[in-house]
């Protein structure tokens, strides 16, 4: 909001008028959530068709067009294309417009997830600037910045796309002027915040262009344009003009490169170069036409990202954890939201929910985990306000999405509408002993799930039930939080896209929940623990024993019970001890990881104690500084899962799963969980691209700064392997990874730092977050051909762990839901094979059509339907989670039958394949194909046909997405 009233609605209003001024004025915009604000709040009804009048004539071109430019580090693919969906569904609805090339000049570093969804949204070309710093100079050198990229190794030439690597000035002009000790080219000056000037005199402007200094200007300019031109391979030479906060005042801008053009046009025999305002189609055109043969890059990424020998911009992967952790909170929320509303919409077209409101919740949620992606947002490099600003719009979403979920709920089962309700999603209920307290669990994943969701009680006397009346497995212990509750785990078995009702009751005579009990180990003194022989104890479940040393109550080994196979496995806590002062060497900040020296362990002594019961053993470790010391720093929930007969418990069984408690930590420190095993790994570490692909990353000696260099990011997976055992983290939320030892990887959980460098102070990035954070990482041990069969679906079910809602009903009985019959039609799961996930089933609301001669007519016409949204049109994406080739029965193509896949929402009329974000009918998206030595003639890209009978074949990686059409009941 600050950033619109200093400079950003100045931008759209000034460039537009100015752009109106002149016919040979052109301007590229990126981000529709600032485009939105202008366009709903400021701009006029004459400022709107200025704006239609320009998109037309090709003069004002929009780029990317999602509502943010997202990160590529640490974002998740459904994230990413989520914003770049609500923008492009935005531009189509209003303009008819859809973007076909790219502008991802400031993420930190480039994932080779991106190239591949901009392949599948239609996109001609991709542009990027942020890699290393040596490897910039040594492509810049050998004319190597222009390549075909083949993103994903598995959809090869088919979603390639070209890629346009800025040279070494990046996206912004560059300002030294040799004729004079005033900066050149940025005559607007700096925006200044919170209140742009009275006067309308800018801090900063540049020297204005005049008869006197015109010649020089120009001569700078061409100089600058020939030092690049050397560069590339053909004679036309992207020259970006403009910079961060530029153009809000574009009058006193266009004037002084109106007369710098046009006075290098006049002379340009002299110079040997013309200069013209374009648009970055026009550039890639102009590139494109030149027939070139360009070389092929192949999956690898542009991560991590270096600007010098000492700034590895590696810290951000870990900044912030705990925003890292709500935003994917939200994301998984709004998932589960979406497919719940959309089910409700077709199964019960009698309900009483104004579908209207409920889709502005939605939208909500859809705007603030859009915004959130962007490359300062979930990265963790804002200053603590716009953090906090980001904070409140997630909440404020998953709040109006639970409330959404509950009063669905309430509607389905005609609950009492007085029966207290309250909702929470992933949080605790606290259930009142003398009340019956119900939680009703959805399953948001397109598979049967069979897994435990806790819920917070206030005695340990309980009792489970299902529908039915049926006893629920169940334990109970004393809670991690406080002593004074209890932690009620319960057995869920839900299928695809279902929800089951739980009541929980006091003690009614028998006991059903299982009672954990309790055993505490002594404190150990680590300094003292190598003097005395190993006391080990196992905990064991079907799938692993892990053994314990009572001597230093740390963990010793685990053995997978399957091959019998036995990893020496410690973990242990350290802090790299970083530097905040720029007067004693390289800094770490919000952005950058510079440690001075190997990490150090944190404690001298570790507390144990083991919570075992029948379904559940809980292993709670505390680090403490000294055998003495009160309180820890440190802390770890170790959990081991056994299921009962007659559940399916392939996936429980096989999931170690570890909450971290960590914080808050001293200044200048950064924790690391390290876990060293006897696996041969060569210190190789294989990390994913935004949840998508893998990237395999072999430890890198550099000169400096090795230990930063190494670090990578993990969205969700990651992994270390020998020959034969292959060790796998899931995570929750994105951290910072590395294998600094062979047989090791450490995740970096918590970052506090504060350091004196001037920006870092003036834009309050000092990230001294005092907070404590308690992510989750899920280990699974075993062969490659077994964990190759777990993680892809493991990684989901806990990024998509089920929602708990709970509500307590006063009276005598509850009144249950009409039960579940699994004959009826309405409670059809929807479920797909173990190697397809139902990525996305939502309402999206848009009104364009989706036939584009006919959306563009309506728009020409003016004729756009206003109004309500188009609730009819139901949006479907399903992705294939295997490579070629990664698994011999995971990485074959599945076909899919979509009418019976959705039968359970009702009869499927139509289905139409559109591209990745919807905007284009896939049969008439024609790309541009560059010529490789691969394929030496240029030729478009056509699309793969969706057969007639709703059957389609989904390859592996591909996205496929879809509008469903259903008989209207």
């Amino acid at each position: 909001q600050e950033s619109m009233h200093a400079y950003a609605a100045n931008v759209y209003t000034t460039v537009i008028e100015e752009l109106m001024k002149g016919k040979q004025r052109k301007f590229i915009a990126v981000e529709q959530e600032f485009f939105r604000l202008w366009w709903d709040m400021v701009a006029t009804d004459t400022q709107k068709q200025q704006v239609h009048h320009l998109l037309q004539e090709g003069r004002l071109e929009f780029v990317i067009g999602g509502q943010v430019m997202h990160d590529e580090a640490v974002t998740l693919i459904d994230d990413q294309i989520l914003q770049l969906t609500e923008g492009h569904g935005f531009l189509y609805e209003t303009f008819g417009f859809r973007p076909q090339f790219s502008w991802h000049v400031d993420p930190f570093g480039a994932s080779a997830t991106t190239p591949t969804l901009f392949a599948l949204a239609g996109f001609n070309a991709h542009l990027i600037s942020r890699i290393d710093y040596d490897l910039k100079a040594d492509m810049q050198k050998n004319k190597k910045l222009q390549f075909v990229w083949q993103g994903s190794p598995s959809l090869s030439t088919r979603q390639e796309i070209f890629t346009h690597v800025m040279d070494q000035y990046s996206y912004c002009t560059p300002s030294q002027l040799p004729f004079s000790n005033r900066s050149g080219f940025f005559w607007n000056g700096f925006a200044t915040f919170p209140d742009p000037p009275k006067d309308g005199v800018y801090p900063n402007m540049s020297l204005p262009v005049t008869d006197a200094n015109l010649h020089l200007y120009a001569q700078t300019m061409v100089a600058n344009i020939k030092e690049r031109a050397a560069w590339f391979r053909t004679g036309e030479v992207l020259w970006p003009w403009g910079c961060d906060k530029q153009f809000f005042n574009a009058s006193v801008q266009y004037s002084n490169m109106d007369l710098l053009v046009d006075y290098i046009n006049k002379h340009s025999a002299e110079f040997g170069v013309t200069v013209q305002y374009a648009t970055v189609s026009e550039y890639f055109q102009a590139v494109y036409s030149r027939n070139l043969t360009w070389e092929i890059r192949d999956s690898q990424d542009f991560l991590p990202y270096s600007t010098e020998p000492f700034q590895a911009w590696t810290g951000f992967y870990t900044s912030r954890s705990t925003l890292k952790g709500i935003a994917r909170r939200a994301s998984s929320l709004l998932y589960a939201g979406e497919s719940f509303f959309t089910q409700y919409v077709w199964k019960h077209p009698e309900g009483s929910i104004c579908k209207c409101k409920a889709l502005k919740q939605l939208q909500s949620l859809r705007w603030a985990v859009s915004e959130v992606q962007h490359h300062d947002g979930i990265t963790g490099t804002e200053s603590p306000k716009v953090k906090d600003m980001y904070m409140n719009n997630l909440m404020y979403g998953m709040f109006n999405v639970k409330k959404l979920m509950a009063s669905i709920i309430f509607d389905i089962n005609n609950a009492k509408k007085d029966g207290e309700v309250y909702s929470s999603v992933y949080t605790k209920g606290s259930g009142k002993p003398d009340v019956d307290l119900y939680v009703v669990v959805y399953n948001p994943l397109a598979w049967n799930i069979t897994t435990f969701v806790t819920v917070s009680v206030s005695s340990e006397a309980m009792s489970v039930y299902d529908e039915l009346g049926y006893s629920v497995p169940a334990q109970v212990q004393s809670s991690v939080e406080s002593p004074s509750t209890y932690d009620l785990y319960i057995l869920v078995a839900i299928s695809g896209l279902s929800y089951r009702k739980y009541s929980i009751k006091p003690l009614d005579g028998k006991q059903s929940a299982f009672i954990g009990s309790s055993i505490k180990y002594k404190r150990r003194d680590l300094t003292r623990a190598g003097q005395q022989s190993q006391q080990l104890f196992p905990v064991v479940n079907s799938c692993y024993q892990i053994v314990f040393d009572q001597n230093t109550n740390l963990m010793h080994s685990i053995t997978d019970r399957e091959t019998n196979q036995t990893v020496q496995f410690t973990q242990e806590f350290l802090e790299y001890h970083v530097n905040g002062d720029t007067k004693k060497g390289p800094i770490s900040d919000n952005y950058l990881f510079a440690p001075n020296a190997s990490a150090v362990p944190v404690s001298k002594a570790v507390g144990l104690e083991v919570m075992s019961g029948n379904l559940m053993t809980e292993i709670r470790q505390y680090f403490y500084s000294n055998v003495t010391s009160q309180d820890y720093i440190y802390a770890v929930y170790t959990r081991l899962y056994s299921v009962p007969e007659g559940y399916d418990g392939k996936l429980l069984c096989r999931r170690i799963e570890q909450e971290y408690s960590v914080g808050p930590l001293e200044l200048n420190r950064e924790a690391v969980l390290r876990t060293s095993t006897n696996l041969n790994t060569r210190q190789l570490l294989y990390t994913d691209n935004n949840g998508y692909q893998m990237q395999k990353r072999p430890f890198k000696a550099y000169v400096n700064n090795t230990v930063a260099r190494n670090y990578y990011p993990m969205v969700q997976t990651a992994y270390i392997e020998d020959d034969t055992t292959r060790l796998m983290l899931l995570a929750e939320r994105a951290h910072g990874v590395s294998s600094q030892g062979n047989g090791q990887v450490e995740v970096m959980l918590h970052r506090r730092l504060w350091n004196n460098l001037q920006w870092d102070l003036s834009n309050n990035l000092t990230l001294n977050d005092s907070s404590v954070v308690r992510p989750v990482i899920w280990l699974i041990l075993g062969t490659k051909a077994v964990t190759n069969t777990l993680y892809r679906t493991s990684g989901l079910a806990l990024e998509h762990r089920p929602v708990v809602m709970f509500g307590a009903l006063s009276g005598d009985k509850p009144k249950l839901p009409r039960q579940l019959q699994q004959n009826s039609v309405h409670d059809l799961p929807v479920t797909v094979p173990p190697n397809l996930h139902l990525q996305t089933l939502s309402i999206p609301g848009w009104r364009y059509s989706s036939n584009h001669a006919e959306q563009v007519r309506s728009i020409y016409m003016g004729e756009q339907k206003q109004g309500d949204a188009d609730f009819s049109r139901v949006l479907l994406r399903i992705r294939h989670l295997y490579e070629v080739g990664e698994d011999p029965v995971l990485s074959q193509p599945v076909m899919v039958d979509l009418k019976s896949l959705l039968k359970g929402l009702g009869s499927v009329m139509a289905v139409e394949e559109r591209s990745l974000t919807g905007t284009w009918d896939v049969n008439t998206l024609e790309r541009w194909k560059w010529k490789t030595a691969q394929y030496p003639s240029k030729r478009f890209f056509k699309s793969p046909e969706t057969s007639e009978d709703f059957i389609v074949t989904v390859h592996p990686k591909e996205i496929r997405t879809f509008f469903v059409y259903f008989q209207v009941q």
